[in-house]
């Protein structure tokens, strides 16, 4: 008995089957390293390798917005960026938001071509070029066990411009997201659900879901891997863990933005743990990025087209500013006023509005090119001029406070309190009148109800351009330049929280 007892100990425990599972969000086609040096797809091809290698079980996810941010998708249209999917080999992928941006056929034609299963629970793409392509999960089987993640999606309504997701039938995000993981592990017997997200870990717009939301609302969903509010989420700060409708602390992820962060979730299959964890993409990944030599030189010669753009001076920055700034959006909208007067004629403009979250680079201070100014303002949108009632202005304004604020010219100026509601606005010093018409310059995508301005669909439109905004930005700072000036703003806060 003692023999076989000894003969026991020395036997090692085994260990139980794990999952990595691997992820990013919202790389926002930042194909090389961004201007701060970090992110890269070849330094995230390394650490999926070296992950890959070290782990006999995978998942590499990616939770959407793979596309929209750099020249290399306003110059080719997504052809690099998903012909790197498979590349990278990724399992399972969802969409972002920004996929939308060239329309479904464009986006059809592309996936089609994805070898990565594409997952969407909450989206019914069957009258659309989408039909076919999609799957509401992805089920990975480890030995005994089965891990399903499915897809969930944002409500394109207020957000993706409506012809480019024509017919598209969006199902609500929190009753599609538990219902669907308690089918997957009630009906069909699996072991995990993990939902994959691309709604926000946090709301832009107040009435609209979160995966904090979801999560507390659930019973069934495990694990969530977020993206879309582009929240950088660290592991042990608390923010990872969100209790569901039992109390029980639910995992979850999301890494900023523009593919620096590669994220891990070790899942233990037979005791459910997950650990989370982050992995910087930086220089320190370059010598094993180095063998990819294939890759880098299919890529240069998207890089020579990008390049010839991004290196040519067109103007001179004072300061350094940052895209989220209040002084990039100050400069955006006080440009856009001198724009749209020499453009459309009307002189009598009384103040401008656009969007903070279409200034997707920052301002650099010194030397601007060209391709800092394109892919500051990648987007095809046009100038607008509305006539607003005051009623809509006001009632834009709230919208607008109820988010903390977005970009509006000097002459607006506006107060909400702490829940967001509005106390006081004023144009020129002069409290809006409700009863008063109003010139208002802005872009289409507001115009027809993007970022949930839906008073300004009810406006008369006095003037639409139809050539793409940032092209009338560019040329405004090269005149600028022209005339020795620099490209300048201040930090004010015009619409502020008293």
């Amino acid at each position: 008995m003692l023999m076989s007892m000894c003969a026991l100990m020395m036997v090692p425990a085994m260990r139980a089957e794990h999952l990595m599972i691997i992820a990013v969000n919202d790389t926002h086609s930042q194909v090389d390293p961004a201007s701060d040096g970090n992110g890269g797809v070849a330094r995230r091809r390394a650490i999926y390798d070296k992950l890959r290698a070290d782990n006999p079980n995978t998942a590499l996810i990616h939770a959407g917005d793979a596309v929209q941010g750099t020249l290399f998708f306003s110059l080719y249209r997504g052809e690099v960026e998903y012909a790197l999917m498979d590349t990278l080999g990724y399992d399972a992928i969802i969409l972002g938001n920004h996929e939308f941006d060239n329309g479904m056929e464009e986006l059809a034609n592309h996936y089609r071509n994805v070898d990565a299963v594409k997952m969407s629970a909450n989206y019914d793409f069957s009258a659309t070029p989408l039909d076919g392509l999609f799957h509401p999960y992805w089920i990975k089987a480890v030995g005994d066990k089965r891990v399903a993640f499915f897809g969930i999606n944002v409500n394109p309504a207020g957000l993706i411009a409506d012809m480019n997701c024509k017919n598209l039938r969006y199902r609500n995000a929190p009753e599609v997201a538990d219902a669907t993981a308690r089918y997957l592990k009630e009906v069909l017997g699996m072991d995990y659900a993990i939902m994959v997200s691309h709604i926000g870990y946090s709301s832009y717009e107040p009435t609209e879901p979160n995966d904090t939301l979801i999560i507390g609302h659930s019973h069934y969903i495990d694990m969530v891997i977020s993206s879309h509010s582009h929240t950088t989420i660290k592991p042990g700060s608390g923010m990872d863990r969100i209790a569901n409708a039992d109390g029980k602390l639910i995992p979850i992820g999301q890494n900023g933005k523009s593919g620096k962060l590669v994220a891990t979730y070790d899942l233990d299959l037979e005791t459910g743990d997950i650990v989370y964890n982050q992995i910087p993409v930086d220089a320190s990944w370059d010598e094993a990025a180095s063998q990819y030599t294939a890759m880098n030189q299919w890529l240069d010669q998207y890089r020579n087209g990008v390049d010839s753009i991004m290196n040519n001076p067109v103007a001179i920055s004072a300061r350094f500013m940052k895209n989220s700034s209040d002084a990039a959006q100050n400069w955006v909208s006080d440009a856009t006023m001198d724009i749209i007067k020499e453009l459309s004629g009307i002189k009598n403009i009384d103040c401008a509005i656009m969007n903070k979250g279409g200034i997707r680079m920052d301002m650099p201070k010194g030397t601007v090119t060209e391709g800092v100014i394109s892919s500051m303002f990648p987007f095809d949108n046009r100038f607008v001029v509305l006539e607003m009632p005051g009623t809509e202005l006001i009632e834009s304004i709230q919208l607008m406070c109820g988010r903390g604020g977005d970009a509006v010219s000097k002459e607006l100026r506006a107060t909400y309190n702490d829940e967001g509601k509005l106390i006081k606005a004023t144009l020129k010093g002069k409290n809006i009148d409700p009863e008063k018409m109003y010139n208002v310059a802005t872009i289409d995508y507001l115009a027809n109800g993007g970022d949930y301005m839906t008073p300004m669909t009810r406006c008369k439109r006095l003037f639409v351009d139809t050539q793409k905004y940032g092209s009338h930005i560019l040329k405004y700072v090269k005149a600028l330049n022209a005339a020795g000036k620099k490209i300048d703003a201040k930090d004010e806060v015009r619409i502020k929280r008293k």
